[in-house]
């Protein structure tokens, strides 16, 4: 099928699979549906694409580059005037990118050094002073569970401090963690790791309740170990270049 009618029949699909599947795992590991969150990662792929996602009911989306996100955003606004849709940096963020991730930005997944952190609540605080923002950004500590520097992350034995230091800004909101399961990992095992540490974040933090873990290959395990917040992209969109319309 060609054309706008046929691509959104193509997501319309792929998303009844994956909620399928969502709602398999979390049955299987004995959770509620709705303590998972379906984060659509829609980097490469057009705003089009996005506002059909947004009329099969998804309202989340992730990027994982600040200038894609920050016209995607704006192109969707166009086409979807007044819709509710909130966009998640889940990409490496560079400090000289702060000011433009905080304009639209309803979550940061990315956080993985104090000095990023600082600059990323800096440029908040500023934004807010001008009255361009109401209230703090939420943010995620990235935890790296196989420390390659690659693939960003603060390590394990770094995390709890990073999160101190988050907690303790003036604009951002300790909301959680994420990682990535390392490559050729037994997933579970890499979860399992990541569980743990966010449950002593959450010791500290109790607003800390988030843990974003899981993509197309690995969801399930990352349900069973207590992910609140899936990022899927492939099984959502497939592989695609990025289409400006």
């Amino acid at each position: 099928m060609n054309g706008p009618a046929g691509r959104r029949a193509e997501l319309a699909a792929a998303l009844t699979a994956v909620r399928t599947r969502v709602a398999a795992a979390c049955a299987a590991a004995g959770r509620g549906l709705d303590e998972v969150e379906l984060l659509a990662v829609t980097k490469t792929h057009p705003a089009a694409d996005v506002a059909a996602l947004l009329d099969l009911g998804l309202s989340a989306f992730g990027e994982n580059r600040p200038q894609e996100a920050g016209a995607k955003s704006a192109e969707l606004r166009r086409l979807r005037p007044g819709a509710d849709a909130r966009w998640h940096l889940v990409g490496r963020l560079q400090r000289n990118k702060a000011r433009s991730v905080a304009t639209w930005a309803a979550r940061v997944e990315s956080i993985d050094s104090a000095r990023l952190a600082g600059a990323l609540d800096d440029a908040v605080s500023r934004i807010r002073e001008a009255g361009g923002r109401d209230g703090a950004l939420p943010v995620l500590v990235q935890i790296s569970l196989d420390a390659d520097p690659a693939r960003g992350g603060v390590p394990l034995d770094g995390a709890r401090a990073l999160s101190d230091a988050v907690a303790g800004s003036r604009s951002l909101l300790l909301r959680g963690v994420m990682a990535v399961a390392p490559r050729g990992a037994d997933p579970d095992r890499a979860f399992a790791t990541l569980r743990r540490a966010a449950t002593g974040i959450h010791a500290e933090h109790p607003g800390a309740e988030v843990i974003s873990a899981g993509m197309t290959a690995d969801l399930e395990a990352a349900i069973r170990n207590g992910s609140t917040c899936v990022r899927v992209g492939t099984a959502l969109l497939g592989d695609r270049p990025l289409i400006l319309r």
